[in-house]
């Protein structure tokens, strides 16, 4: 069997400014940056970036935005394309499921603002167009804009969807308010299988498979190509998500996927930084530890996007 694996760090957006700011001589004496490169340089690992747009003021108002990062870096993003691109995610970290019930020309516009920007500061080789949007859910308008650019293949939600109750209290940290704002016809709630027990109750919208076609294609090569619009829709996470796993559990956590085709992993940016609420010291030996498992085990590292020909 020929198995892949795919790896994606989402929310990112912090590095940016930090290489704006530092100025370092090289893309890679950023340490973040660094340990991808490291993971990349023994393992093979290959990275996409899911990019915020800006700063939330959630952490201050210390903002940034991508209209503001350097492109003193630009031929050393597009050198490094091979194993690391990137790609949109979302405007910014809050609020939660931006995207549920958005309108076609606010998700286009964002979407391109990002592209445009990635173009001028990393070149269109570092750029992709497989998406792994914020917190999942897309509105039917935004699956069509997002086709609309360009973007083939989505990353989606799956389980059985369920009628909102009309129990605010049946969704977590007031997610009741984001699934009625603006909504759509799509827009409906599922039980989210997960380590994080604290949103299993969760919102789904167009971009959603049920629970027969994720247990067909989860471990394949596989994709869900929806007939209306024509995206592909694939879980893009199928296993380990690594800021929710200890370190020590990454063995067992992954030995249950290690027979599969395709294993797709990812984590978040924002556990690298010291100066975050949830910092994890262990973040780049965790994503090292990833690679060393999957590579060990048979798998080469493609992105997302070779998976729809």
């Amino acid at each position: 069997m020929n198995k892949k694996a795919y790896f994606y760090i989402d929310d990112v957006i912090w590095v940016f400014r930090d290489l704006t700011r530092k100025r370092p001589t090289s893309l890679f004496d950023n340490p973040f940056i660094k340990a991808l490169k490291d993971s990349h340089d023994k393992y093979g690992v290959k990275t996409q970036l899911n990019v915020f747009c800006r700063t939330d003021y959630f952490y201050g108002n210390d903002e940034f935005s991508l209209d503001g990062m350097t492109d003193a870096y630009k031929s050393e993003w597009e050198d490094a394309s091979d194993w690391l691109k990137l790609a949109f995610h979302a405007k910014q970290e809050f609020p939660d499921y931006p995207h549920v019930n958005a309108k076609y020309e606010d998700v286009k516009a964002i979407y391109e603002y990002t592209k445009n920007e990635i173009l001028r500061f990393a070149g269109e080789k570092s750029f992709t167009t497989a998406i792994t949007p914020h917190w999942l859910p897309m509105s039917y308008d935004a699956v069509r804009a997002l086709y609309d650019c360009g973007v083939r293949l989505c990353n989606c939600s799956f389980g059985n969807r369920e009628e909102y109750n009309g129990d605010p209290d049946s969704l977590p940290y007031g997610h009741a308010l984001r699934l009625l704002n603006n909504r759509q016809p799509e827009t409906q709630t599922f039980t989210r299988k997960t380590r994080d027990t604290a949103i299993s109750r969760s919102i789904c919208a167009y971009n959603h498979i049920t629970e027969e076609q994720n247990e067909r294609i989860s471990h394949t090569l596989d994709t869900v190509k929806d007939d209306k619009i024509g995206m592909h829709f694939k879980r893009l996470c199928n296993s380990v998500i690594l800021n929710l796993t200890p370190y020590d559990e990454l063995e067992s956590d992954f030995a249950p996927y290690l027979e599969n085709e395709f294993v797709g992993t990812g984590t978040h940016e924002q556990y690298f930084y010291e100066d975050y609420l949830a910092y994890q010291p262990d973040y780049s030996a965790k994503i090292m530890k990833m690679g060393e498992i999957l590579t060990n085990n048979g798998f080469e590292f493609i992105f997302a996007d070779e998976l729809v020909k």
